[in-house]
């Protein structure tokens, strides 16, 4: 089984982010493996909280293409490994502490 912190990697921290969570909503990076039990389960004894729902999606890795390492011109490319993003939403009353400033 594993662990919840191998599940949950680490919060997304970005402007639409910061923007949900005024409305209970939050971001989070997962194991591409993880379903949304396992999700919701860990976010629930990491944080503390209640979890009205999980919604996950699969972030596709872009091409990205440059020159040889050498500077000769050469073309080299490549795609960005993809990712497993999480947007969970809190009961009512509920709020995840990470996210607030110090």
């Amino acid at each position: 089984m594993k662990s919840v912190y191998e599940i949950i990697k680490r919060p997304i921290v970005s402007e639409k982010s910061m923007d949900m969570t005024a409305m209970g909503k939050y971001a989070f990076e997962v194991e591409m493996d993880s379903n949304k039990i396992e999700i919701k389960n860990a976010v629930e004894k990491i944080f503390n909280v209640k979890v009205a729902k999980v919604n996950t999606l699969i972030v596709k890795g872009k091409e990205k293409s440059g020159s040889d390492r050498r500077g000769r011109g050469r073309r080299t490319t490549g795609i960005t490994a993809s990712w497993k993003k999480a947007y969970v939403t809190l009961e009512q009353g509920y709020k995840i502490e990470i996210y607030e400033g110090a």
